[in-house]
């Protein structure tokens, strides 16, 4: 299982956010997420929105830092990517 997570370069809300990713499963990115604490309503399309100030906890807990494109990269190389106005389905 290898879950990534990109800078917090993405302002929001007063703060700063990571997007957390899978390459493999939304299931394993659930389980990752639930794993830390993670509350559900931060999934948003295809990504957990985290917050910069539990960036590091993330990386701790086994996330593997890359850039945002990488990320992009990744959920799209997976069939994973959900664009902004499309549906689940």
């Amino acid at each position: 299982m290898t879950i990534y997570i990109d800078p917090p370069t993405w302002p929001g809300h007063g703060r700063m956010w990571s997007h957390l990713v899978s390459d493999v499963s939304y299931d394993e990115l659930h389980a990752f997420a639930e794993a830390l604490g993670v509350p559900r309503r931060a999934f948003e399309r295809d990504h957990y929105d985290i917050p910069s100030h539990r960036y590091a906890d993330v990386v701790r807990a086994g996330a593997v830092e890359v850039s945002s494109r990488e990320v992009v990269r990744l959920l799209r190389g997976a069939g994973l990517r959900r664009a902004k106005g499309r549906g689940w389905g």
